[in-house]
C-alpha cells in the first residue's frame, strides 16, 4: 500500500506511521514543521513539505497514493473560524486533490465530539444524529460533511479519549497524578470510552484494508466503558500512587475555564481549556460502541485501560517525560 499520513508529525499520526511502516507499507508525510518530524526519525518515510493550505503541496503528496489517511486537524484554536479553516477547509483541500489525483481510499479521523455526547449506558453507534457541543464539535462535523460529498471511497473513524505514549494530555494527569491529586470535572461519574493510540492505529489500517467500511462512520475503542473517576485512579495505579480525588462542580467549573481562556486570548495563544470546553466536560457521557467497526473489519482494541496506561507510564518513565 502507497499511504499517505496527513498530521504524521502529531500523536495519533506518529502512531499510525509507526504501524504502517511494521506492516511494510510505502509512507509518505505531508510535513508542515520539520522540527515535528523527528517524531518521525528512524521510520523511512517520505517527507513531502508543505500545508492544507498550499494546495500545490498537498497535490504533490496525493499523488501515487493508494490510500489517504487524513489525521492532521487542530483541537485548539482561539475562534470557532480558526477551527473551521483547518478542519473543514483543510479536508477539502485534501479531498478534492485526491479526487483529481484519483486516490482509492481516503480515511477521515475525526472525533466523538463531532456526534455530541451520549446517553448514560447507551454508546454510539455511528448512526445517530449528530450534536456537537463545542466548536471544535462542530469543525469535525463539517469536516465530515465534506468528506461524505466527496466522489472518493471513503470511511470516517471517530475516536474517544486517546492516549498512550507521546500524548501530553494525559501525561498532565500522571504529573497530578504523582503528587497525590485527581481532579474531575462533576461528581467523577462522566462514562468515557478510550483507545491506546497503537490500537487506534491498527483501527484505522484495518478500515482502510475492509471494503465494507466503505461509506461508514464508525468508533474505535476498548469495548471497557470508565467513569472519569475511575480513569484518573487507573492513572494513579499505573503510577503506583494513591490519590485524592478533587471534584469541580459546574460553576466553578466553568468559571475556571473562562479564566484560562480569556488568559490564553490575552496571550494571543489557543488552548484546550477554555469556557466552551465546559460544555463537553460535564457531560453525562462519551461512549461509543465499536462493534460495527469489529464486524466489518475485524479489528479489535489490544489495550484495555490497565494495560494500555501501564504502556504509557513506562515509555513517559524511559523517555524522562515523568
Amino acid at each position: 500500500m502507497r499511504a499517505l499520513v496527513t498530521g504524521a508529525t502529531g500523536f495519533v499520526g506518529s502512531h499510525l506511521v509507526e504501524a504502517l511502516r511494521q506492516d511494510g507499507h510505502h509512507v509518505a508525510a505531508l510535513v508542515r514543521n520539520p522540527v515535528r518530524a523527528a517524531n518521525l526519525a528512524g521510520l523511512d518515510v517520505e517527507h513531502v513539505p508543505g500545508n492544507l493550505g498550499d494546495p500545490e503541496s498537498v497535490a504533490r503528496a496525493v499523488r501515487g497514493r493508494d490510500v489517504i489517511f487524513h489525521v492532521a486537524g487542530l483541537i485548539a484554536a482561539r475562534s470557532e473560524a480558526e477551527y473551521l479553516l483547518a478542519n473543514r477547509d483543510g479536508t477539502r483541500a485534501v479531498a478534492r486533490a485526491a479526487e483529481l489525483a484519483r486516490v482509492d481510499r481516503l480515511i477521515y479521523v475525526s472525533s466523538m465530539a463531532a456526534a455530541g455526547p451520549a446517553v448514560r449506558g447507551r454508546p454510539l453507534t455511528g448512526t445517530e444524529p449528530a450534536a456537537p457541543v463545542t466548536a471544535y464539535g462542530r469543525s469535525k462535523l463539517e469536516g465530515e460533511r465534506v468528506i461524505r460529498e466527496c466522489r472518493l471511497r471513503w470511511s470516517i473513524v471517530r475516536p474517544p479519549v486517546v492516549y498512550g505514549p507521546r500524548d501530553r494530555e494525559v501525561l498532565k494527569v500522571f504529573q497530578l497524578a504523582r503528587v497525590g491529586l485527581a481532579p474531575v470535572f462533576g461528581d467523577g461519574t462522566q462514562e468515557l470510552s478510550a483507545v491506546h493510540a497503537a490500537d487506534l492505529a491498527r483501527a484505522l489500517i484495518a478500515t482502510a484494508g475492509a471494503p465494507a467500511t466503505i461509506g461508514g462512520t464508525y468508533y474505535a475503542c476498548h469495548p471497557e466503558i470508565v467513569t472519569s473517576g475511575g480513569f484518573v485512579r487507573a492513572v494513579a495505579r499505573a503510577a503506583g500512587k494513591r490519590v485524592t480525588m478533587i471534584r469541580i462542580p459546574l460553576a466553578i467549573g466553568r468559571l475556571a475555564l473562562a479564566g484560562t481562556g480569556a488568559a490564553a486570548r490575552i496571550a494571543g495563544r489557543a488552548t484546550l481549556l477554555n469556557a466552551d470546553k465546559a460544555n463537553e466536560f460535564f457531560q453525562a457521557a462519551w461512549t461509543g460502541d465499536a462493534g460495527p467497526l469489529t464486524r466489518d473489519s475485524g479489528w479489535q482494541a489490544r489495550y484495555d485501560l490497565a494495560s494500555g496506561l501501564a504502556d504509557t507510564w513506562e515509555w513517559y518513565r524511559r523517555s524522562g517525560w515523568l
